[in-house]
């Protein structure tokens, strides 16, 4: 019995540390998120779990430090990726934590009411989203998603044509940029041809901005290296990386699988690679090496 009770307690000191993590998560973001509601509920949910940490201090009667790394990383995916993002990842924290608590021993008597809190933490966080700008993000991640993959086929198709890989890196460019501009383009025509679409505007620059981000990011392999397959198979690996980022923060947001849709974009970027190299090679075959 008494080992049992030890494990409860290595347990409660799991808890323990994540309810002051989370206190230090929640009150960073109550700072910089705009709206006195949204502040207003952020500091309650941060005193609570402050409370639960207070509550499990009374089992293990030692302080707990946050994890700063933690907490660091929330911050910066707030900033980067924007705060709806940061809150949605979250919700799904708490989920977690109500889980996680619902298993956990009668014997502990506070376990119930910190159970309670946290749906209500559920609930509180779901009025805090900003589902238009959600939209709006997501629209842009999935233009991106099939952005990349014809990205991926230009560059596959150059590698095996052009058999320098400056040139390859200069007219990826060239194409990517146009193709950027063109996106930014039919991004601002759709987003204001819907009444109460959003800022038209900044729609077109997000998306242009992120693909021009994108394209460099493709293309600097061939800069660095000399060897085109080595360079291809840089841009491939960093192509996956991007794609698995995009459909992170899509799964996150949505609550859609992300094993599912980043396989198949893998896949599908995959497939288009391997049909733009026998076009090159046909190509190539036919004409000859251009440079």
């Amino acid at each position: 019995m008494k080992k049992g009770r030890d494990f409860d307690i290595r347990g409660v000191a799991v808890f323990q540390k994540s309810e002051i993590t989370e206190h230090e998560i929640y009150k960073n973001l109550a700072k910089r998120v705009r709206g006195l509601k949204s502040r207003r509920i952020l500091s309650q949910i941060a005193d609570d779990e402050m409370r639960h940490y207070n509550v499990w201090k009374t089992y293990t009667r030692q302080d707990a430090a946050p994890n700063r790394v933690r907490v660091w990383v929330f911050t910066f995916v707030s900033i980067v990726f924007g705060f709806t993002f940061a809150i949605k990842l979250m919700e799904n924290n708490e989920k977690r934590a109500h889980l996680l608590y619902s298993r956990f021993p009668g014997s502990f008597k506070e376990v119930n009411g910190i159970i309670r809190d946290e749906e209500e933490h559920e609930q509180a966080l779901q009025m805090l989203f900003d589902e238009e700008r959600l939209q709006y993000a997501g629209s842009v991640i999935f233009t991106l998603n099939n952005a990349l993959v014809e990205l991926m086929g230009v560059l596959a198709g150059l590698t095996f044509v052009l058999q320098n890989s400056r040139a390859v890196a200069l007219t990826a460019s060239i194409t990517g940029i146009a193709a950027a501009f063109s996106m930014g383009a039919s991004s601002y025509i759709a987003t204001a041809s819907v009444p109460g679409g959003g800022n038209a505007l900044v729609a077109a620059l997000s998306t242009g901005f992120a693909y021009i981000l994108t394209v460099l990011l493709l293309i600097a392999p061939y800069f660095i290296f000399n060897d085109l397959v080595r360079s291809f198979g840089a841009s491939l690996f960093l192509a996956v990386v991007i794609i698995g980022l995009f459909n992170y923060y899509i799964s996150v947001v949505r609550l859609l699988s992300f094993k599912s849709r980043f396989l198949q974009m893998v896949m599908l970027s995959a497939t288009v690679a391997a049909l733009s190299f026998l076009a090159g090679y046909l190509i190539r075959f036919a004409f000859g090496p251009v440079l």
